[in-house]
């Protein structure tokens, strides 16, 4: 038991890095009262709330939301609200 809860720590943290190689281009913005609101809803409600909240276009947040079906991209999405990322979708892809 021990062995399968380290094998599934080790995957989720090695799969935490896969949207950075995604392809995307964004520009980072600036940590504020509002984009930390908006990670924490991204995390906890359902990704894509962070990302409507922080005003970025609609293809991203039905793009964050879709993906949000997979739990790890509750992660990216957090990470992606609270630093408040402007852009970063490419061909429909984030």
């Amino acid at each position: 038991m021990k062995k399968l809860f380290s094998t599934v720590a080790l995957l989720t943290i090695l799969s935490m890095s896969a949207p950075v190689f995604a392809g995307t281009h964004g520009v980072d913005g600036q940590v504020s009262g509002r984009s930390v609101g908006a990670a924490i809803c991204s995390l906890l409600i359902w990704p894509g709330i962070g990302q409507a909240i922080n005003d970025q276009s609609a293809e991203k947040n039905v793009t964050h939301a879709v993906l949000g079906l997979t739990g790890i991209f509750r992660l990216w999405s957090f990470y992606d609200a609270i630093i408040d990322r402007q852009g970063g979708v490419w061909h429909n892809r984030i």
